[in-house]
């Protein structure tokens, strides 16, 4: 259909979304960026479509200045391994204000199980510039596209754990299963997970040694609607939560790595709110590092991510360790227009610390008070990403 028809379908779609993010998140983008502050409707839609594109059409409203008007000091990106990073080193040789790094995201080397897996193999050879033929030349390939990464500003990694992702293995089993799978044989469910454990295993390790931040996202459930997903393509919202359970493994993982001192710092955000107090639970046990909330149960993601949401994460994070180490919000949105949910976010936060001021539970200190906000918003995921942003 036309733009237009599209969007008087969206702006329906919002007016009878009470309760729904969707709605807060819309009117908030349009009283932040163009000074909208009327509710949308089918009978101010031409004047806000009008008014808004036009404003679009400006210098004032270009992709740098929007990142500029919400006061964006840093982004990450999502980053295939075999990227070439070409616009982040534009960015950099243009010394760009806000700073932007590229996060290394190596789903496809992991998901061995997908047909095109052989195909991705060969991509990430070529782009380390060596041939992959067994597990020691793929870690060796892996190890060099890190290097390349962090080079380039990569502070952090990211990983979609969908399915059962760790079985105890070793390095000989890993080789014979990668190899066996360059064959094009078929692997069995305790191979696949055998796979999974040694790669991710062996990048935590990696991720330790750059000193760079590893986070895994666990839980969903991706292209339900198959018809949908033939008829359109991929990530079309036919998505939803997982019931995987997987308390065992992620211990595993993490222990593994622990005891041989390989254990990244490490944010982990679940999709299915039934896992919020295991999660919570479970990074509390490999905090003994000396530092500050090595391992963090991250913030509400994705389905998660609404008011209920967002208040049972701090909640939960609160009752199981020390809400003031919190590394805050994190917008996993597309859209430019989208970083009013992290003053969304603020508001939620600090109506949460008022309540517990106002029923006694907390002291009304405004200067500690205003020291946890701070941290929690912004101070404190300076610290744990290592970012350097001087003068900001």
């Amino acid at each position: 259909a036309p733009d237009y028809d599209k969007y008087i379908s969206f702006v329906k779609t919002v007016r009878g979304a009470i309760g729904n993010p969707l709605y807060h998140w819309t009117h908030m983008e349009l009283q932040r960026y163009f000074q909208i502050m009327d509710p949308i409707n089918e009978e101010n839609a031409n004047v806000i479509w009008n008014r808004c594109n036009a404003m679009l059409k400006t210098k004032e409203y270009s992709i740098r200045n929007l990142l500029r008007m919400q006061h964006v000091t840093a982004l990450c990106t999502t980053d295939d391994p075999v990227d070439n990073l070409e616009y982040h080193k534009k960015l950099k040789e243009e010394r760009f204000e806000i700073a932007v790094m590229p996060t290394f995201r190596p789903d496809r080397i992991i998901a061995i199980e997908k047909t095109d897996f052989n195909e991705y193999v060969g991509l990430l050879g070529e782009s380390a510039k060596q041939n992959i033929a067994n597990i020691d030349n793929l870690l060796d390939a892996l190890k060099n596209r890190i290097s390349f990464f962090k080079e380039n500003g990569c502070l952090v990694s990211d990983h979609s754990l969908e399915n059962n992702f760790y079985r105890e293995t070793t390095k000989k089993q890993a080789d014979e299963i990668f190899q066996k799978k360059l064959k094009n044989k078929s692997l069995s469910n305790i191979e696949i997970e055998s796979y999974k454990a040694y790669i991710l295993r062996s990048l935590g390790r990696e991720y330790a040694r750059q000193n760079m931040v590893m986070q895994m996202h666990i839980g969903a459930l991706r292209n339900n609607d198959t018809a949908l997903q033939n008829s359109i393509g991929d990530n079309v919202g036919s998505d939803s939560c997982s019931d995987l359970v997987y308390a065992h493994q992620l211990s595993s993982l993490l222990d593994a790595m622990k005891r041989k001192d390989e254990l990244p710092r490490t944010i982990l955000y679940n999709l299915n709110p039934k896992d919020n107090e295991m999660l919570a639970a479970m990074c509390g046990n490999f905090q003994n590092n000396g530092g500050k909330a090595k391992v963090q149960f991250g913030p509400a993601w994705w389905f998660n991510d609404h008011k209920a949401g967002i208040e049972e994460q701090i909640e939960i994070y609160s009752r199981q360790g020390i809400l003031n180490s919190n590394v805050g919000m994190l917008t996993d949105s597309r859209s430019y227009l989208s970083y009013p949910r992290h003053e969304y976010y603020r508001r939620i936060l600090c109506n949460k610390i008022g309540d517990w001021v106002e029923t006694g539970e907390y002291p009304l200190d405004m200067k500690y008070l205003k020291e946890i906000v701070r941290g929690i918003c912004y101070q404190n995921a300076i610290e744990y990403f290592k970012l350097s942003l001087e003068g900001k």
